[in-house]
């Protein structure tokens, strides 16, 4: 009979949902302790059907990164908003009607997870990140929640660095 009560092994320290930082560029000025949740990576890769006679061959077609949520804290200074808007202002001006060039609003983004001790485990590099949606969040007169931003960003590609 198989032991139900197989313990995990004490030097496989599992991976934890709460010890993690994303790291965003200089010019953006947002700082890592302004992120309160985020996604991690996720990619499709389309199939694609070879049909012959009563029989279906599958290869794989292309393959794309999907967006990623990452919700902030909105504080007043430094104004989490200002940040979120001055990175969505280098691809569009609301003001003006006129975009920006990729070079510009398309930045390097960092997702690092980490030990107990503070130390990288997992880091992941999205290249190319932009924001394609910004939610400045929902006020309520009854309730004490922070105030919150929450954005949706797509990259071109995720590397897993280790």
């Amino acid at each position: 009979m198989a032991d139900m009560l197989r313990p995990v092994p004490v030097d496989l320290e599992p991976k934890r949902k709460n010890r993690w930082i994303i790291e965003f560029p200089v010019g953006t000025e947002i700082a890592e302790w302004m992120v309160q949740t985020a996604s991690r990576p996720k990619m499709t890769t389309n199939s694609v059907e070879i049909p012959f006679m009563n029989t279906s061959t599958f290869i794989a077609g292309r393959s794309k990164w999907e967006t990623m949520d990452i919700k902030f804290i909105d504080c007043i200074g430094p104004s989490t908003a200002q940040k979120v808007m001055d990175w969505v202002r280098e691809c569009i001006e609301f003001a003006t009607g006129r975009m920006g060039y990729a070079t510009s609003y398309k930045k390097q983004v960092i997702l690092k997870m980490l030990d107990p001790a503070g130390q990288e485990v997992e880091k992941w590099t999205l290249e190319g990140t932009f924001i394609t949606s910004a939610s400045f969040g929902d006020l309520d007169y009854n309730s004490d929640d922070l105030a919150d931003i929450s954005v949706t960003v797509q990259f071109d590609r995720a590397i897993l660095n280790y």
